[in-house]
C-alpha cells in the first residue's frame, strides 16, 4: 500500500507509487521495459552486474533523452564478498581542446559555464569523448556471467520494433524542441512532421539497432577501435567537433575506491573523485550529525534551513576544490573529517541564513539516469549513468544512430579554474550512487538523476531513511530542498507556512515542481527480502523476482 507522511510542524506529502517485493533479486530503474530487461536475466540465472548492463543498454533505447553510448557515468558495486568499487566511465577532454577553445559569454545571467554560441552545450562541439560503452563492457566481463550479446537483446528488440513514448518522453521532447528541430536525424525521430512524438506513438530506431547488434557481435572495441568509431570521428571532423581517434583508442575506464562517512552509527559509501558526492555528502552528514534532525522533524522551516545552510557550505567547496584527482589536489580528508564539520558547524547562525564561502584552500583560479540491481547471491549494482542535458547535444550522430553527450558543458571555459578544460580531464559530476550499512550489513542502494541537484538529494534521502525512520518508498518520495548559495528551492509540498518562516531567516524561497529527477533504490531486511523503489519524477519501475523453481520429486508425487 502506499503510505501518507505526517508530520505535526512539517511538511506532509503522499507516496504516488507502491514499493516492490523480492527474495531473489530487484531492478528498479526510471523505465518499466529496462528493469524488465534486468529482471529478464535475473530470471535467466544471471547476477545484478549482468542485470544492470542489460537495463543500462535498454535505456539507451527507451531513456534516450537520458543515457547513452557516447556518454558517461559511474558505478557503484558490491559484491558477494563485501567489497565495494566504484567503476568510473566519465567521459574526458577531447585532446584537441586547450583551456581557452571556447569563449565565455560576457555578463551571462545563467552561468559562467555559458559560452558564445553554446558551443560547449550543443552540436559537435560540445561532446566529450565517450566512456559509457567501455565501462559497461568491461564491468560485464570482470563481474557479469551471461555474454554481452545476451544482455543486449531487450536492447536491440526495443529499438528494432520500437516501444510506446511516454508523457514524460513527450514532456521532455517538447522542452528541447526548439534545439533539437535544428538536427535532421533527431527530429526524424522524436519529432516527426516538425512536432514531438505524442504519448503512445511508436518509437522506432532501426539504424540505432543495427549499431547496437554491431556491438553485440564485437564488443567495445566496435566504437573504441573499429568502424563505429571511424563515423563518429568522422562525423566530428566534418562537423566541427572535436574528438579524434586518438582519444577513443587511449581512453581508459579507472576503478576507484569509495568515500567514506560514518553517520549515526550508519556507514554511507559514496564515489570518490572526479565526482563531487560522494565528498560533499560526508561532509554535509558530519556537519549534521551535530543537530538533532529526527527531534527538528522532518520539512520543518528548522531543519530545511540546516540543510540549506549545509548544502552553501558543501556547493562553495565544491566550487573551490573539485575536480580529477589527476589535474588538481583535492583536498578530500580535510572536506571529510569530522573536525572541519565542527568548525563549519560553529560558523552556522540558526536564527538567519548566511553567504558562504569556501572553507578550503582554492586549488585553481541535470540530466541522468539511475538504476539499481541487486540478487540472490549477495551482488548489488548501483549506477547513474548520463549524456548529460536533456537529449545531450541535441544531434543524432547518422550511421550511429544514438544522441551523444555535451559533457563538455560542465568545464570551466574560463582558464585558471579548478574545473577548466584540459586534454584527458575527466568529468566532475554530482553522481550519487550510494550504499548505507549498519551494523557491517548493506541496508540500502540508491541514486538520481539531476545534474548539480542530485547529491543534495541523495544526502536529504538518506537522513530521511536514518534521522526520520521513512520507509524507502517514503524517502525516494519526499519533498526536496537545493540551493548553492542563491535562492533556496523547494517543492510545492513544503506548505505556505514552513516556506514563510524559511523567508524570514533571510532565505529567498523558490516554490518549484520538481528538484531532481527520478529516485530509485532497494532496501535489504535483515530475513533476505528486498524491497525496491522509484519516485513519482520519473517513469520508475521496480521489478523483483520472487517465487522460484519447483521443489525436487515433485512431478512424480514424492515431494
Amino acid at each position: 500500500m502506499t503510505s501518507n507522511w505526517r508530520d505535526r510542524a512539517g511538511t506532509d506529502f503522499h507516496c504516488q507509487k507502491q514499493p516492490a517485493s523480492s527474495s531473489r533479486g530487484m531492478v528498479v530503474s526510471n523505465h518499466p521495459l529496462a528493469s524488465a530487461a534486468g529482471a529478464e536475466m535475473l530470471a535467466a540465472g544471471g547476477n545484478a552486474i549482468d542485470a544492470a548492463i542489460a537495463t543500462l543498454f535498454t535505456l539507451t533505447v527507451v531513456e534516450p533523452m537520458m543515457v547513452g553510448i557516447i556518454g558517461g557515468g559511474m558505478a557503484h558495486i558490491r559484491l558477494a564478498d563485501g567489497s565495494h568499487r566504484f567503476i568510473d566511465g566519465q567521459s574526458t577532454v577531447p585532446s584537441a581542446v586547450r583551456p581557452d577553445t571556447y569563449t565565455s559569454k560576457p555578463g551571462s545571467a545563467h552561468d559562467v559555464f555559458d559560452t558564445i554560441g553554446d558551443e560547449n552545450l550543443n552540436g559537435p562541439k560540445a561532446v566529450a569523448v565517450p566512456g559509457s560503452l567501455k565501462a559497461w563492457c568491461e564491468t560485464l566481463h570482470r563481474f557479469g556471467t551471461m555474454s554481452l550479446a545476451d544482455v543486449m537483446q531487450p536492447a536491440i528488440k526495443h529499438a528494432a520494433r520500437g516501444y510506446a513514448a511516454t508523457p514524460y518522453l513527450h514532456e521532455c521532447i517538447t522542452d528541447c524542441a526548439d534545439e533539437m528541430r535544428k538536427d535532421k536525424a533527431i527530429s526524424a525521430i522524436y519529432l516527426p512532421g516538425g512536432m514531438p512524438i505524442k504519448p503512445g506513438e511508436r518509437v522506432t530506431q532501426s539504424e540505432y539497432a543495427e549499431t547496437l547488434t554491431y556491438i553485440a557481435q564485437h564488443g567495445e572495441a566496435a566504437l573504441y577501435q573499429g568502424p563505429l568509431g571511424d563515423i563518429l570521428v568522422d562525423y566530428m571532423k566534418a562537423n566541427g567537433g572535436f574528438i579524434a581517434r586518438e582519444d577513443l583508442t587511449s581512453y581508459k575506464t579507472v576503478e576507484r575506491q569509495p568515500v567514506r562517512a560514518d553517520y549515526r552509527g550508519w556507514v554511507i559509501l559514496g564515489p570518490p573523485p572526479p565526482a563531487a558526492s560522494g565528498v560533499h555528502i560526508a561532509q554535509m552528514l558530519n556537519i549534521l550529525e551535530g543537530y538533532n534532525i529526527a527531534k527538528l522533524g522532518f520539512g520543518t522551516a528548522e531543519t530545511i534551513h540546516y540543510l540549506a545552510e549545509v548544502l552553501k557550505i558543501a556547493f562553495a567547496d565544491r566550487a573551490a576544490a573539485s575536480g580529477d584527482p589527476d589535474f588538481i589536489n583535492v583536498p578530500v580528508e580535510r572536506l571529510t573529517s569530522k573536525t572541519y564539520a565542527d568548525e563549519r558547524r560553529r560558523a552556522i547562525d540558526s536564527t538567519r541564513a548566511q553567504k558562504w564561502g569556501a572553507g578550503v584552500q582554492q586549488l585553481e583560479g541535470a540530466h541522468t539516469t539511475h538504476m539499481t540491481a541487486a540478487d540472490a547471491f549477495g551482488n548489488v549494482v548501483a549506477t547513474t549513468q548520463t549524456i548529460n542535458n536533456l537529449f545531450g547535444a541535441k544531434i543524432i550522430i547518422p550511421g550511429l544512430g544514438t544522441v551523444p553527450n555535451n559533457y563538455m558543458n560542465l568545464y570551466d571555459p574560463r582558464p585558471g579554474h579548478a574545473l577548466s578544460l584540459a586534454p584527458g580531464k575527466r568529468v566532475t559530476t554530482s553522481m550519487s550512487p550510494m550504499m548505507a550499512l549498519r551494523d557491517g550489513k548493506l541496508a540500502y542502494a540508491l541514486g538520481l538523476p539531476g545534474g548539480k541537484r542530485i547529491f543534495p538529494s541523495a544526502l536529504q534521502a538518506l537522513i530521511n531513511l536514518i534521522d526520520h525512520g521513512m520507509s524507502l518508498q517514503e524517502a525516494v518520495e519526499a519533498p526536496r530542498v537545493w540551493t548553492e548559495g542563491n535562492a533556496l528551492e523547494v517543492e510545492l509540498a513544503v506548505p505556505d507556512n514552513v516556506r514563510a518562516k524559511l523567508t524570514s531567516l533571510g532565505h529567498n524561497v523558490l516554490a518549484v515542481p520538481t528538484v531532481a529527477g527520478g529516485m530509485n533504490g532497494i532496501q535489504f531486511h535483515d530475513d533476505g527480502r528486498m524491497s525496491g523503489a522509484a519516485c513519482w519524477r520519473a517513469d520508475g519501475t521496480p521489478i523483483g523476482m520472487a517465487g522460484g523453481l519447483a521443489r525436487a520429486g515433485v512431478r512424480f508425487g514424492l515431494a
